[in-house]
């Protein structure tokens, strides 16, 4: 199977910028399509960002579009989570995710590979 880490996580005034990185091992992530959800304290895992195996696809969700880019360097083994524009409704642990088909990505959390999590915190 495919081992994920997250890293990239921080603390950020609203409107600021991270970066979140996912690096892969075990496994090449080329045949993976990659995703990002997030989790707040008492808060169901959402949807936030995923990609095809090689790059060519991507989807967003609502609450994210126009402010975070998901990116994947598949010789790296590493996907990759551009966020802009943060707002406080961002807060939360970002967990890195891998699946062999882009539609389940999209639209279960069941099926998945998961990494750890990372912290992203947003103040006003």
């Amino acid at each position: 199977q495919v081992q994920l880490v997250e890293s990239g996580g921080g603390a950020v005034q609203a409107g600021g910028s991270l970066r979140l990185s996912c690096g892969a091992s075990g496994r090449t992530i080329s045949m993976y399509a990659m995703g990002w959800f997030r989790q707040a304290p008492g808060k169901e895992r959402e949807f936030v960002a995923a990609i095809s195996w090689s790059g060519g696809s991507t989807n967003y969700a609502d609450s994210v579009k126009g402010r975070f880019t998901i990116s994947r360097d598949n010789a790296k083994n590493t996907v990759y989570l551009q966020m802009n524009s943060l707002k406080p409704d961002d807060t939360a642990v970002y967990y890195c995710a891998a699946h062999p088909s882009m539609v389940k990505v999209t639209t279960t959390l069941s099926g998945l590979y998961w990494g750890q999590g990372t912290q992203v915190t947003v103040s006003s």
